[in-house]
């Protein structure tokens, strides 16, 4: 009998490893079957004009109240239980325009429903990541976030052309809340863009091809470009617009992927590699733009003790609290932003030591700094 009990664990061992090794083999396969949807895509039909006057379109917006997840404040943990986040020192007016990660990962459809309330659990994600990724934006008198019909993950997982339409839709949307967003702030306010993985693909977008070289782009005091690759030779000189260089410069792009040590890149590389630029080509090996986050400078590294705090969540990721000198951060030479051995942040660190999910909430508190230091710089600049 205990024989028959040992070659069962035996077995059940087994299963385990031979499962462990299919999904390291195959995982970009399995993501596919789990996630790219199976049916065409059917055209997205344009949102009526000025349909973002609905604020039923908007999580974030002026009006919303104690409601707007944006405006969300953690606390900083101490010995002593937690304590308040010190008020933010008197900035200046600015408005944020903050577009929200891939939060739908349904198959049933290549972008994600508005109507109706739209799709139940993507919108409940999409109100925890801005709590966990707008809130550093929220010393801002404006915080603009707008729901779109974002693409769905398994369009980022597949070569068919339905994905490049899922994500042209998606954009579609963006841009439209944007001229909305610029029609309702004052004309003189400075603007923040910023966002995460699908979030900031949109904004490169509408940089190169509805900012750039416009009236608007002299209004930018910093886009944060967070979770997605940005190429130093194939996307920036299309954006027009330089890295952030040092952390007293405005009118600069911001943009980094944080990944713990052994960090195991390869799929986001490829990625990266051969998916066109803005300029159209595939970037292949160029480098990467890596902002450092706790120094506001292109590359170098950085001690934990400059982490002013890193939002630590609870596993449900709704709630947080701040943590100082948790985290360091070091810009390699592909332009990953390297932050040493693996963070306990949850349950959501993706393969390779990816932590996609927490690259704001990583730097949440610096981020909040940074943003209100090039605000100021933009102002001094126009007197």
């Amino acid at each position: 009998m205990a024989r028959k009990f040992l070659y069962l664990v035996a077995f059940c061992i087994t299963i385990v490893i031979a499962g462990r090794i299919a999904y390291e083999l195959f995982q970009d396969e399995l993501a596919q079957i789990a996630l790219v949807p199976s049916g065409e895509f059917k055209p997205v039909k344009p949102l009526e004009a000025n349909a973002y006057e609905d604020p039923g379109l908007w999580y974030s917006r002026p009006g919303i109240g104690v409601k707007d997840p944006a405006r969300w404040q953690p606390a900083y943990a101490s010995d002593r239980g937690l304590l308040p986040t010190p008020a933010d020192p008197p900035a200046p007016r600015f408005a944020v325009f903050f577009v929200h990660p891939t939060s739908y990962l349904n198959r049933a459809s290549w972008n994600a429903p508005l109507e109706n309330g739209g799709d139940p659990e993507a919108e409940r994600i999409a109100r925890v990541y801005l709590r966990g990724m707008a809130s550093p934006f929220n010393a801002a008198s404006e915080i603009w976030a707008p729901r779109y019909r974002q693409a769905t993950m398994g369009a980022f997982l597949t070569d068919a052309e339905e994905g490049k339409q899922a994500i042209d839709a998606a954009y579609a949307d963006v841009r439209e809340a944007f001229r909305y967003f610029l029609s309702s702030i004052d004309p003189g306010t400075p603007i923040v863009l910023a966002g995460h993985s699908q979030g900031s693909l949109h904004l490169k977008r509408l940089l190169a091809e509805d900012i750039r070289a416009t009236p608007t782009a002299k209004r930018i005091a910093a886009a944060y470009i967070i979770g997605w690759p940005v190429s130093l030779e194939h996307d920036l000189p299309a954006i027009g617009f330089p890295a952030c260089a040092a952390p007293d410069q405005a009118g600069c792009v911001l943009s980094w992927s944080s990944f713990a040590e052994p960090a195991d890149p390869a799929s986001v590389l490829n990625y990266y590699a051969t998916t066109p630029a803005l300029d159209g080509d595939p970037p292949g090996t160029s480098a990467m733009l890596c902002t450092n986050p706790l120094t506001g400078r292109f590359g170098g590294e950085a001690p934990a003790s400059a982490n002013l705090g890193t939002l630590v969540p609870e596993d449900t990721m709704e709630k947080g609290e701040l943590v100082p000198d948790l985290v360091p951060a070091r810009c390699d030479k592909r332009g990953l932003l390297l932050i040493g051995p693996p963070p306990e942040m949850g349950s959501y660190v993706l393969p390779g030591n990816n932590y996609h999910v927490y690259d704001l909430p990583l730097f949440w508190a610096n981020t909040k700094a940074d943003v209100i230091r090039r605000v100021e710089i933009w102002t001094s600049q126009q007197d």
